[in-house]
């Protein structure tokens, strides 16, 4: 199968102030320390390898005090050149709000949704081509559903997260290809209800074991043809490869003890200027 790659323009931010301080997810532990160093070398080779691959990487001013701004794909969700605000379960990372929200802004949003409702960005909010996947269960409630159904005009599916080492959709699932609807995702994060119904909605997914989503390897960006995620999880690239993708392996090891991979890193500003 031959997998094309299409310009994209996405929001990044550096992780100058990037620690971890406390465990609000079992993947953070404040006894093992960051090396911000290491993860400011590490997330600016994410950053070149989207653009070496022919796409806009702009990027976001880290706040002093908000250790988790790095990972943009929580600050919103941007469709058709609108954006949907998040509003963030923890109170530590509120200030992030408001600096996508000035960003987007400045940058030619036509339409900022402020939300009423718990949600935290692409962390829960996935684009395909048929509808716009929803995660729910600890950090985006189901009552935003509704809510980004109305502002996007687009069918939401709902999708319960039941595993909390799995605490954002974008940890457990990752589209690969929004132009043919395909997908890759970890069953076991799932509630049985949400898997039969990405059973019946993607039958041709890639499925990842709990070895690979371990390694967050379903935290990834993909362009349409190069899917780049953790080196760690390469027992996923044969699977990739095999349905015509190209997987590129990013060391995010830093990042990752806080829980975020390659994709939380990035959020992509769909309908946003150029490409």
């Amino acid at each position: 199968m031959s997998r094309h790659a299409t310009p994209r323009r996405y929001l990044m931010c550096r992780p100058t102030y990037f620690e971890v301080t406390e465990a609000r997810t079992p993947w953070m532990d404040p006894d093992d320390p960051v090396d911000t160093e290491a993860a400011c070398r590490q997330w600016e080779h994410l950053r070149d390898r989207l653009r070496a691959f022919g796409h806009t990487v702009e990027e976001l001013t880290p706040l002093p005090g908000a250790p988790e701004m790095v990972f943009a794909a929580n600050g919103a969700t941007v469709i058709d050149g609108r954006a949907m605000g998040a509003r963030f379960a923890h109170p530590e990372r509120v200030p992030e709000a408001a600096a996508h929200r000035a960003w987007l802004i400045a940058h030619g949003v036509t339409a900022y949704r402020e939300p009423e409702h718990a949600n935290e960005g692409e962390g829960d909010y996935a684009l395909t081509a048929s509808c716009l996947l929803a995660g729910h269960g600890f950090r985006t409630t189901p009552s935003s559903h509704a809510e980004a159904r109305h502002f996007f005009g687009r069918p939401v599916l709902a999708l319960e997260l039941v595993d909390p080492r799995y605490y954002h959709l974008d940890t457990a699932l990752a589209v690969l290809d929004p132009a043919t609807d395909a997908v890759m995702y970890h069953p076991e994060a799932f509630s049985a209800a949400s898997r039969a119904v990405l059973r019946q909605r993607f039958p041709d997914a890639v499925l990842a074991d709990s070895a690979h989503a371990a390694a967050l390897g379903l935290n990834a960006v993909s362009d349409g043809r190069h899917v780049l995620l953790p080196e760690a999880a390469r027992d996923l690239f044969p699977a990739l490869r095999t349905r015509g993708f190209e997987p590129v392996g990013i060391d995010l090891s830093e990042l990752a003890k806080s829980g975020g991979g390659a994709k939380c890193c990035v959020q992509e500003l769909r309908g946003l200027g150029a490409p």
